[in-house]
């Protein structure tokens, strides 16, 4: 019988295990072990989409004890922290002034701050001259693209991870056509996992090929 995948929303676990530690996000893993080091106590981790930023947010968090805000819904003023501060997706505030009060207020208690973001604070335009000012001297660390060895392994977590079976000449032809960014692997495997539970059949790279032809170009 045909299955139909249904468009359910994909939470990410966020387990130590699951992540793919790799020499791109080497330097940001050793500064996020040391927060006392942090320039003014906060640090902004930066990189492309699908990178790991907010699964390392997500990790220290944790182990700090951290609140967590997403950058996306941080609206008016919110209550004094009690605790470390992490922002997931710190430039994508709709009211500057709220992450403005945060910081503050972080800097005032003493609690450290952890803040992700796609580009550095220096590329990044504010409205507000005090945030910007404090977002700029913050500790900047970048996760770098990742190398042949990291895309290999998170296609191969990624797929695992939903059940997926991709042969090593699939994974080859995914990995030479498809672009080099996390986010474009991860788009991947969701797409042939969907096509996957609809053909109810295995992945092939004719398959392959027709459904990401938007993402692996001729």
């Amino acid at each position: 019988m045909r299955q139909l995948p249904l468009p359910f929303a994909e939470a990410p676990s966020y387990l130590q295990d699951d992540f793919c530690a790799a020499p791109c996000n080497a330097l940001a893993r050793s500064w996020l072990e040391k927060p006392e080091a942090w320039t003014n106590g906060r640090m902004v981790l930066w990189g492309e989409p699908g990178c790991g930023k907010s699964f390392l947010l997500h990790l220290w968090a944790k182990a700090a004890g951290a609140i967590i805000y997403r950058g996306s819904g941080l609206r008016g003023l919110a209550a004094l922290p009690s605790a470390a501060i992490a922002v997931d997706d710190s430039d994508m505030v709709p009211e500057e002034a709220a992450l403005l009060h945060l910081l503050n207020a972080a800097a005032e208690a003493g609690h450290p701050v952890l803040l992700t973001a796609q580009t550095p604070p220096a590329c990044q335009e504010h409205q507000l001259p005090d945030l910007a000012s404090r977002l700029r001297a913050s500790l900047a660390v970048e996760i770098s693209p990742p190398d042949d060895s990291m895309l290999s392994l998170l296609l191969f977590r990624l797929a695992s991870a939903r059940q997926l079976v991709v042969n090593p000449q699939l994974s080859q032809f995914l990995l030479t056509r498809l672009p080099r960014t996390p986010a474009a692997v991860a788009e991947a495997v969701a797409r042939l996992d969907h096509a996957n539970l609809a053909a109810g059949g295995k992945i092939t790279r004719a398959l392959a090929a027709e459904i990401l032809a938007d993402l692996i170009g001729p």
